[in-house]
């Protein structure tokens, strides 16, 4: 009984967690939250950002611990040592014990560097590191924007797409309504109501999969802005025309070193020419500056040990001269400038694929627009057959089958519409996104 009673409370306390946790982390976000506020929340909350901003912080720390080197150093060393036997040695004929039973020193050391290539290389990279920390942040950033926006438009495309499949409920229980008043009446066979409760049928089916596939859509936003799937988000879409969202400046050119990945790269090679000028800095010698003091304790009693002290200090410098290493600073020069050569190579290489990528962009979006706009007339044109061919019914000119025809027509063109239109705007945010002008300020 007890210990169930335990895991009542345990399970009781994880629900109430969570569901505190799912109340807080819904209330950071705006009731009937706009794009803009979706986009600057999972620039705060996003894992993937925080994850790159901890990176940066780990970088800044490398760097400070980096260049720790060139200030001075400095440490104590302490010792005790008991004597068995103490040495001897004979100075004219006269043995001499060369020490005492008991010796003790405190060193302290201080040195500071000089001429150091470790530290020469680690104060000029400082700032590539920073920077590649910085686009790293960025890169996340934009990518977020991209997802984002794209979710957004995905829902708002099923929030529509459920509007027009309501409204082909309505048309249809309205026409099986009508059907079967003119079935009870004896104006047609059961034929026509039959048909209307199937397609009413397959209307409400079509609906359940539109809301479930909402559903989805909705979590998977959530999981782009780090919410639980169990908290309850709003969305806005008061001002969101989609269709006022779709222009784009087809002229504008493209300019590779706007991308942040060809900045990563170019950023690279810095650092790797960096890497190069080390290797050759390996042949400068170390200097270093010292500073030594000593306390120093010698007795054969334990207990008077540490009533003398014989102090000893010294300064000085230091140079050290690396002559031959078997030939590995030729070979580690020779394989960071071939390193260089690589990275080169991966800038032409991504210049192409940017181009490559912009092409597609490009392409993807004219072509979408000019499916958009087949898809708007082809809409209108649906609409004017509709209400046509429904006045043409009612007055007995023609057929309930040449009614659902029109019915299917209609509702086919405006999902196909809402399709293309989404297919526009996430083609439009890939052009902005190989052109480089989605940036985390706009």
């Amino acid at each position: 009984m007890k210990y169930n009673f335990k895991c009542l409370l345990s399970i009781l306390f994880c629900a109430i967690t969570q569901m505190s946790f799912a109340q807080t982390t819904s209330s950071e976000l705006n009731n009937n939250a706009t794009l803009d506020d979706l986009i600057n929340y999972a620039l705060s909350h996003k894992i993937d950002l925080k994850q790159a901003q901890l990176d940066k912080e780990i970088g800044e720390k490398e760097i400070a611990s980096a260049l720790s080197g060139w200030l001075p150093q400095i440490q104590a060393t302490g010792s005790f040592a008991h004597a068995i036997q103490i040495p001897t040695v004979n100075i004219g004929g006269n043995d001499v014990k060369m020490s005492q039973k008991n010796n003790s020193a405190l060193t302290f050391q201080a040195e500071q560097s000089i001429l150091n290539p470790q530290l020469l290389q680690a104060s000029r990279a400082s700032k590539f590191i920073r920077q590649s920390n910085d686009l790293n942040l960025e890169n996340t950033k934009i990518n977020t924007i991209v997802d984002v926006s794209k979710a957004y438009y995905d829902i708002l495309t099923s929030e529509e797409q459920i509007k027009i499949v309501n409204e082909n409920i309505t048309r249809l229980e309205r026409q099986y309504a009508e059907a079967n008043a003119r079935y009870e009446v004896g104006l047609v066979d059961k034929t026509d109501f039959k048909r209307a409760q199937i397609s009413l049928n397959n209307a409400k089916a079509s609906l359940k999969s539109a809301i479930e596939n909402r559903k989805y859509k909705y979590d998977y936003l959530k999981s782009i802005l780090n919410i639980p799937t169990e908290a309850n988000i709003s969305l806005s879409f008061a001002n969101q025309s989609m269709e006022s969202n779709i222009l784009l400046d087809t002229a504008e050119l493209l300019h590779v070193a706007n991308r942040v990945e060809y900045q990563q790269i170019q950023n690279l090679r810095e650092i790797q020419k960096l890497n190069t000028q080390y290797q050759k800095w390996n042949f400068l010698p170390r200097l270093n500056a010292y500073a030594n003091y000593g306390l120093n304790y010698r007795d054969n009693e334990f207990s008077n040990l540490y009533t003398n002290n014989i102090p000893s200090s010294n300064v000085g410098l230091s140079l050290s001269v690396p002559i031959f290493q078997g030939g590995k600073r030729i070979h580690e020069i020779r394989r960071s400038e071939l390193q260089e050569q690589r990275l080169e190579m991966d800038l032409q290489n991504l210049e192409s694929q940017i181009s490559a990528q912009y092409s597609a962009a490009m392409s993807s979006y004219r072509a979408n627009m000019n499916e958009w706009r087949n898809a708007r007339g082809n809409m209108e044109l649906s609409e004017e057959v509709y209400n046509t061919i429904k006045l043409q019914y009612d007055a007995g000119v023609k057929t309930y089958l040449e009614l659902m025809t029109a019915e299917t027509d209609l509702k086919t063109s405006q999902l196909n519409y809402l399709n293309a239109l989404y297919a526009v705007l996430s083609s439009k945010l890939d052009i902005q996104k190989a052109l480089g002008t989605v940036t985390s300020n706009n």
